[in-house]
């Protein structure tokens, strides 16, 4: 069975999102802390994260798991503004949903990472100059460095990997990334790309290029 990780101190929160999902095993936590010991015994599919937690805050969650797993991430919270949202997909968030929100957005939205997620072809190696992926273990590499890529820029990397050169504007990769109809502001595509750029530079490997007013390639 599909295995969820809660991270909510609200209880009442909790109950409603876990009668929500009855066809998953939700586990939950109710601080930052009691979620990283979660993380270190248990393996999880996903996570729904809250930022206000007691003890360890949900962004030093979300940070701590990013040095360690692309495992999806879902943040939950009350913080509407647009650009703590976009720090936190830069911090490696995959979704953010705003409080109070809908239950079965919530549901979509978890379906659709899932989904994305079980769609990954397996036992294969994508490869394309010094940048190697191998699908079954997800790890990245730009010659010996490995990559820590967020679900999201791995989606987004293995979508050039598979059509290179091939010109993607904006639409076609929300559309093929996030399996859904384009309706999100274009910063949340460039957030993604903006990382996504930055950690193969970080490597050494400078292969996306920008072809302005359509969109990204790998060249």
């Amino acid at each position: 069975m599909t295995k969820i990780l809660l991270v909510e101190d609200d209880a009442e929160i909790q109950m409603m999102i876990k009668e929500l999902l009855t066809e998953y095993e939700v586990v939950s936590a109710y601080s930052g802390t009691e979620g990283q010991l979660r993380v270190q015994q248990e393996s999880f599919d996903l996570i729904l994260l809250d930022l206000m937690l007691p003890g360890l805050d949900g962004e030093e969650l979300l940070a701590w798991i990013r040095q360690r797993s692309a495992l999806p991430i879902i943040v939950i919270s009350e913080k509407n503004d647009l650009t703590e949202k976009i720090a936190l997909l830069q911090a490696g968030a995959d979704d953010y949903l705003v409080k109070p929100f809908d239950l079965y957005e919530l549901l979509a939205r978890i379906q659709i990472q899932l989904r994305h997620a079980a769609k990954e072809p397996t036992n294969q190696i994508l490869s394309y100059q010094e940048l190697s992926v191998d699908l079954e273990t997800r790890e990245v590499r730009v010659n010996e460095t490995i990559l820590h890529l967020t679900a999201r820029e791995y989606a987004i990397l293995l979508l050039f990997l598979q059509f290179p050169k091939k010109v993607f504007s904006r639409s076609n990769i929300y559309e093929n990334v996030w399996q859904e109809l384009f309706f999100e502001s274009e910063k949340t595509i460039n957030v993604h790309i903006s990382n996504l750029r930055g950690k193969l530079q970080q490597a050494g490997a400078e292969y996306i290029k920008t072809v302005w007013g359509v969109g990204f390639k790998f060249d």
